[in-house]
């Protein structure tokens, strides 16, 4: 694992790298709004997909560097993700452009411009909870790459079920949330909960080639 700092317009981003050995993909994922890189998903994804071929760069953007606590304004976080890019980039290799909540948003709205592989949405919020008329399925339709949303069974942003049609994949975490916590009494364990996003991402970046 090493880290980097690096200068965009909206100020130091970091990287964290986990490398692969013999890599054929590179994952920059972000982070949401109301967290950082060490989401469970997220870090259960930079342990497990190195072993695959896929060295993961988690990426914090230059609000959560500077020790802020709310994120700024949308067109901010993709000046920050538009900064980062030449770095995730550098390897020479395919990159998945990735987030989880507001970082697969970012994701969506960037991938075509960026020349992204593929994207990657964890959590995708379609949808401010309780505020289904206030749809963000135009990003996520719009992202013109291979997607793979990975999506709580109970995130309030947006259950699979409300998910439109379109040219995506859609994974479901059984009983989970946002974050894909799931609670005490579900049939599945918080272990096994993680493992559905490991294996779906794993399953999925095996397949892009």
């Amino acid at each position: 694992m090493t880290t980097e700092i690096v200068g965009t317009d909206a100020g130091h981003a970091r990287i964290t790298w986990h490398a692969a050995e013999q890599p054929k993909l590179v994952l920059a994922v972000g982070h949401g709004a109301g967290g950082g890189i060490e989401a469970r998903d997220l870090k259960a994804l930079a342990a497990a997909l190195p072993a695959h071929g896929v060295t993961v760069a988690l990426v914090e953007q230059p609000w959560r560097v500077a020790g802020k606590k709310v994120a700024p304004a949308p067109k901010t976080l993709d000046v920050g993700w538009r900064g980062i890019w030449p770095a995730v980039a550098a390897p020479g290799l395919p990159v998945i452009s990735g987030g989880r909540s507001a970082g697969a948003r970012v994701a969506c709205r960037t991938a075509t411009e960026l020349g992204a592989h593929a994207v990657l949405a964890l959590g995708f919020p379609l949808h401010p909870p309780g505020r289904p008329e206030k749809s963000r399925a135009g990003e996520l339709l719009g992202a013109g790459v291979p997607t793979l949303v990975v999506q709580g069974g109970n995130d309030t942003f947006g259950r699979p079920g409300e998910f439109p049609g379109g040219d995506y994949e859609l994974v479901e975490v059984p009983y989970g949330d946002h974050g894909f916590a799931v609670p005490k009494r579900a049939e599945i364990s918080q272990e096994e909960a993680v493992a559905i996003v490991t294996d779906a991402v794993v399953k999925w970046a095996g397949s892009l080639g």
